[in-house]
């Protein structure tokens, strides 16, 4: 994984969006990771894959309960959004 510091991803920041496209990209500050840069291919692939991963625990715990397609999609955008700000979405 390519590393940049905060100032130069910056600084490159076309170049960050076109290298993002072959692999994440880590930012770093003061020598820290403070976080990772991902394409919009990877990122729809993550959510697909937590989404699969919880219809699956719902099917195997056996309790559906009343099934309502919205209703899951909205919990599931919440739960992704949980799963990557590590926050919680209101």
């Amino acid at each position: 994984m390519r590393i940049y510091t905060s100032s130069d991803a910056k600084r490159e920041f076309g170049e960050v969006l076109m290298r993002v496209q072959q692999a994440p990209i880590s930012v770093t500050r003061n020598g820290k990771p403070i976080a990772v840069i991902i394409s919009n291919i990877e990122y729809q692939e993550m959510k697909r894959q937590i989404l699969i991963a919880k219809l699956i625990e719902g099917e195997r715990s056996g309790n559906a309960g009343e099934l309502d397609i919205d209703d899951i999609k909205l919990k599931a955008r919440k739960k992704v959004g949980e799963d990557f700000s590590g926050t919680k979405n209101h």
